[in-house]
């Protein structure tokens, strides 16, 4: 007598493998649907140049506004699709003013002198287009960044304006971007 044998309820690795591709083929094109790739995408597509006014500051600190100017427009330049252009010619103006800068004394040794310090600069900010009206979510932001830095461990005040300098230009360039 010869006995049936049951069928096997594995399919075949070549039925598994082509099942896999069709669903891939199908669902790939719609789950990226609305996805965009490159910076270009989180920048208005409306405005193209932009001219970064010089930063004015009331600081007696010699040439903070230079500073904050030059990376502001590094920060652009590296970050964001916009060129730089001239205040005549460009699409839009950034402008921006340190209303504060300050140091203090976070910590001193045992005979009063400072171990630990902190810099900080409160920076108000607005990007308009030609006809004045905002390209950012709030029409003004202001920024207020601290920097401790500690001298006894080689680090100067240079060190921590540049550092300040540094993230107060991306964070500009990042109210910069479109809303979500």
């Amino acid at each position: 007598m010869i006995m049936a044998q049951p069928k096997s309820t594995v399919l075949p690795w070549r039925r598994v493998r082509q099942f896999s591709l069709v669903l891939l083929a199908v669902t790939l094109p719609v789950g990226c649907r609305g996805y965009n790739v490159g910076n270009q995408y989180l920048y208005r597509s409306d405005i193209r140049t932009v001219h970064v006014a010089p930063v004015e500051s009331d600081s007696f600190r010699r040439f903070t506004g230079a500073k904050l100017t030059d990376a502001i427009v590094r920060q652009i330049a590296q970050q964001t699709p916009l060129t730089i252009d001239e205040p005549a010619l460009a699409d839009s103006v950034v402008q921006a003013k340190i209303l504060r800068d300050a140091k203090r004394v976070l910590g001193q040794n045992r005979f009063g002198e400072p171990r630990a310090l902190q810099y900080g600069w409160q920076v108000e900010v607005s990007w308009v287009d030609r006809a004045g009206v905002p390209l950012m979510q709030r029409q003004i932001i202001q920024i207020d960044l601290d920097e401790q830095f500690v001298p006894e461990a080689g680090q100067s005040l240079a060190d921590a304006e540049q550092q300040l300098v540094e993230r107060i230009a991306q964070r500009i360039v990042g109210q910069m971007e479109m809303p979500w």
